[in-house]
């Protein structure tokens, strides 16, 4: 090996390392501080181990409420934006060349739109037409730009989408209804999975939109920022620790999950 393969080598390895040590560090201290025993989320100086961040985690009514109202916007916005998503993906991809760019471009705006503005104009918007804030608006105001999401990641399945398989399903008398649900459908369940998991995820993180639009109900991002300017304590280290420990669970079951589909399809 040459000295400039090793040296090519050498910095590649240590990129690789500074990426997940640039990635992963913060969630290190972070899950490290909920063992702590300092009233702040801090792992210096280090007061003791501890785990009485999880009783206190499991006795905040209101923090638990928080992550309720979360999970209820959440499961709101992936109702609407699966659909409306998917739908909006397969007009997209259906249209003539010149009108699929216009439409492209009004339907991505709300992506590079800042959260404040979407979540001001919610506001005002609904409340000409007398509803408040609250979930509801805090669903609607979300669903505007997640919707984008949605669209992008099932348009970009859609392009690997042979459409002989529709042509040739309808020609032998299927109806269309019948050509979404048995070929496309199927085709598009994996861009539609991931797209849920990152409307739930955009959801749940989302802060600039929610706070205008929240009226008397205080989704997590809201609470969590509340107690940043009251009094942080490592309780919400415990959560995000927990709620990690979830993702990554998920994760490997749902690779575990794929894998064994994957060699079941082999062997079939």
């Amino acid at each position: 090996m040459s000295a400039a393969d090793r040296i090519s080598r050498a910095l590649f390895g240590f990129y690789l390392v500074a990426f997940f040590v640039y990635l992963f560090a913060p969630l290190a201290i972070m899950g490290a501080a909920t063992f702590n025993a300092s009233r702040f989320p801090t792992v210096t100086p280090w007061q003791g181990t501890t785990l009485q961040w999880f009783s206190e985690l499991w006795s905040d009514s209101a923090m638990w409420q928080s992550v309720w109202t979360s999970i209820v916007v959440a499961f709101f916005v992936v109702l609407i934006a699966l659909p409306v998503g998917t739908a909006a993906a397969l007009m997209l991809t259906s249209l003539h060349a010149r009108a699929r760019g216009f439409l492209y471009a009004v339907m991505v705006s709300p992506l590079l739109t800042p959260g404040v503005v979407i979540g001001i104009a919610t506001l005002v918007l609904w409340r000409q037409l007398g509803v408040g804030g609250g979930v509801f608006l805090i669903v609607v105001a979300q669903a505007s730009f997640i919707i984008c999401y949605v669209m992008l990641m099932v348009a970009a399945r859609l392009q690997r989408f042979d459409r002989t398989q529709e042509e040739a399903a309808l020609g032998l008398g299927a109806s269309k209804f019948m050509v979404f649900r048995r070929i496309l459908l199927p085709f598009l369940k994996p861009a539609l999975i991931a797209a849920a998991f990152l409307a739930v995820l955009q959801s749940v993180e989302n802060y600039n939109t929610t706070l205008f639009v929240r009226g008397f109900d205080t989704p997590l991002t809201v609470f969590i920022a509340t107690k940043v300017r009251t009094g942080l304590t490592p309780a919400v280290n415990a959560l995000a620790l927990i709620m990690i420990a979830i993702t990554v669970l998920g994760a490997a079951a749902y690779e575990i999950a794929r894998r064994r589909q994957a060699r079941a399809g082999k062997a079939a």
